[in-house]
């Protein structure tokens, strides 16, 4: 049986914003086939990660390779090998999603037979009467599953997703879910951000966790477990435990309790 193949790899990764830091040195590496969830507090690193990975924007310095290309130089290949959703849909407003969608087929060079995939998707987030309505008069959730559609409809081998279950109900976060451990029992690989830690814990087969800009944990839940010391807690647990959030949650309930 061959072994993964490593579809992203950074080293050294470094972004700057004027003065500001957002990434210091972030070291990462994904293979096909891994659900890896990238978690960590607001501010953290994550959307420039995932914005580099997608080649939306380019790194400040350091070494970056998406699917064997350099996304900063390389920015039509990377783009048309993933599937990229925004935490906040960005989408032509004035656009219905059903032109939206022709859109994003006509730039990626795809044949008709992917519209097919589109009336599948379509069908199954069942958005099949808001195709013809303008996206700014969308609600947050159907605007959503507009943008998971068209990041999936050329079935990339890699989606990068930032809080993609925002603005979603229940049942279309299942439909979703499933959609991700499909893509990767098919070979593919899924990078996604979220505050939902439950979420994180039950779909991820790695889990990194960012702050300050870079890596400071990573592993299978339990390998994170015994890296914090916390055998049987929850991803909530560790999360605040490796971040040093824990006592500053514990001294807010603590004040929430009025307690001396």
């Amino acid at each position: 049986m061959s072994s993964p193949s490593t579809v992203v790899e950074a080293s050294g990764l470094f972004k700057r914003y004027g003065k500001v830091t957002a990434l210091s040195g972030l070291d990462l590496k994904i293979h096909s086939g891994e659900v890896y969830g990238l978690l960590g507090p607001n501010g953290a690193g994550k959307t420039t990660t995932l914005r580099i990975l997608s080649a939306l924007e380019d790194p400040t310095s350091g070494f970056v390779r998406v699917l064997g290309y350099d996304p900063a130089n390389q920015k039509i290949e990377v783009k048309r090998r993933t599937g990229y959703v925004a935490e906040a849909a960005v989408l032509y407003e004035s656009l219905t999603p059903r032109e939206y969608f022709e859109f994003v087929a006509s730039t990626r060079g795809l044949p008709q037979s992917a519209m097919g995939r589109v009336a599948q998707l379509v069908s199954v987030f069942e958005i099949g009467d808001s195709l013809d309505v303008p996206t700014g008069a969308l609600s947050i959730g159907t605007r959503q599953k507009v943008s998971v559609i068209a990041a999936v409809m050329h079935e990339p081998p890699l989606l990068l997703l930032d809080e993609p279950f925002n603005g979603l109900d229940a049942k279309s976060s299942r439909i979703l879910r499933e959609l991700i451990v499909l893509h990767v029992n098919r070979g593919g690989a899924v990078v996604f951000s979220t505050h939902v830690l439950q979420v994180a814990q039950d779909l991820c087969t790695r889990i990194g966790i960012i702050d300050g800009g870079r890596i400071v944990a990573e592993g299978t839940m339990e390998e994170l477990r015994r890296t914090s010391g916390g055998v049987g807690k929850t991803l909530e647990d560790v999360f605040l435990k490796i971040t040093n959030e824990e006592g500053f949650v514990e001294d807010a309930l603590a004040k929430l309790r009025g307690d001396s």
